[in-house]
């Protein structure tokens, strides 16, 4: 499995089309304070992050640039105050596998997009190429 060298150079965590991907608690939707009510929104009775173009209203993705080795930067706009559940997942976690598994296609592109000396890791460490 291949496990991308930095968060900012994937957010494959970030990507769903479903309206009900990141759930969001009472403790979060407080955390998120002003932005709560941009960033967030209610089916029923629980409160899930918006998704806008197939990904959390949160994401930022910044285009490849030069300053960034000409990779393109994927970074949570409310970092601080994100979800309890965004928190919890750690890059090269099971969490982290499994999204990565079930979304191969994004991530292979995402990975060829990036320069070679920011492609990959192996869950051991081992540069990919």
């Amino acid at each position: 499995m291949l496990i991308p060298n930095h968060c900012l150079r994937c957010g494959v965590c970030c990507h769903s089309d479903s309206p009900t991907y990141v759930r969001v608690t009472g403790a979060d939707w407080s955390r998120l304070g002003a932005d709560s009510a941009r960033l967030a929104h209610f089916v029923g009775h629980r409160a899930f992050m918006r998704m806008n173009d197939g990904h959390c209203a949160a994401l930022a993705v910044r285009p490849a640039a030069d300053s960034t080795g000409g990779a393109t930067e994927y970074f949570c706009s409310v970092y601080e105050h994100r979800p309890q559940i965004c928190r919890d997942l750690d890059r090269g976690s099971a969490q982290c596998e499994g999204e990565l598994a079930s979304k191969q296609t994004q991530v292979l592109a995402m990975t060829l997009a990036s320069p070679p000396d920011d492609h990959a890791t192996t869950k051991a460490g081992q540069t990919v190429r």
